[in-house]
């Protein structure tokens, strides 16, 4: 994929280098959703990809949350950042587990210098502010630990699918299915299997923080995409007096005009 693509973050922003705190922040959104979906979603594709024999590769996230493996950039200096050089050629080394997880933390620090690559000539505050929304989600490398420890302490402890893993409350009916982390073409559902009982993997949409048994979540009756409670301030007691519930994305979008 040629430079142009690069800089111009796969059609995120119409190739211009995004300057106010929110665009940068809309930015490193998208690259850290497309990383996401690379280590969890596509997990096997991008496990295929990175063959130890090929030349030195790098992961890719683009803003539009696509996601490639590739060759790094030939100009030397580079147009932004290069995320870390060779990751394929530690895979067959490795645990898989402990090659993903290494690949989440170079990927994290990645994200990180392309937005504060784009930060520098902000304010002082504004570099403060962007850090902080930044820092609410969770970093790649945290999703995949989670992720990682929920698998082993299902194993070791046996637990039953068909009976813990249930949500509370009214948005019970249904187990929330696997973790979506959704480009601009979005993918049908035909896939998903609503018996399936390994929810493990399940994002929440906020925070990016996985899923319990332990703990209260709630899914949009629109997107259909699942959430904390604690993350969109609903409890138990408020979901059951909510006859369609709507995240805050869903909730601030404008009806059409007939």
């Amino acid at each position: 994929m040629d430079a142009s693509y690069r800089r111009a973050g796969a059609g995120g922003g119409g190739g211009s280098a995004p300057r106010t705190v929110e665009d940068i922040y809309k930015d490193y959104r998208g690259r850290r959703s497309a990383i996401l979906r690379a280590l969890t979603n596509d997990v096997e594709e991008f496990y295929g990809q990175c063959d130890p024999d090929k030349e030195n590769l790098c992961l890719y996230g683009y803003a539009n949350e696509a996601w490639e493996v590739a060759l790094p950039a030939e100009e030397v200096p580079t147009e932004l950042p290069e995320p870390a050089l060779g990751i394929n050629f530690a895979r067959d080394g490795m645990k898989r587990s402990d090659w993903l997880a290494l690949v989440a933390v170079h990927s994290d620090s990645w994200l990180v210098s392309v937005a504060f690559y784009y930060a520098a000539r902000l304010t002082r505050s504004d570099r403060k502010r962007l850090f902080g929304m930044m820092n609410d989600l969770a970093t790649v490398y945290e999703v995949i630990s989670e992720m990682r420890q929920s698998k082993e302490r299902d194993r070791s402890v046996g637990i039953d699918n068909s009976g813990r893993h249930k949500l509370p409350a009214k948005h019970a009916r249904e187990a929330p299915p696997p973790p979506r982390v959704e480009n601009n073409a979005r993918e049908a559902d035909e896939g998903y299997d609503e018996d399936d009982g390994d929810h493990s993997e399940t994002l929440c949409r906020t925070c990016g923080g996985i899923y319990s048994a332990e703990e209260f979540w709630i899914g949009c009756d629109v997107c259909e995409r699942w959430y904390h409670g604690k993350c969109v301030k609903i409890t138990p007691a408020k979901a059951d007096s909510i006859k369609q519930y709507k995240c805050p994305s869903c909730s601030s979008k404008r009806p059409r005009q007939q």
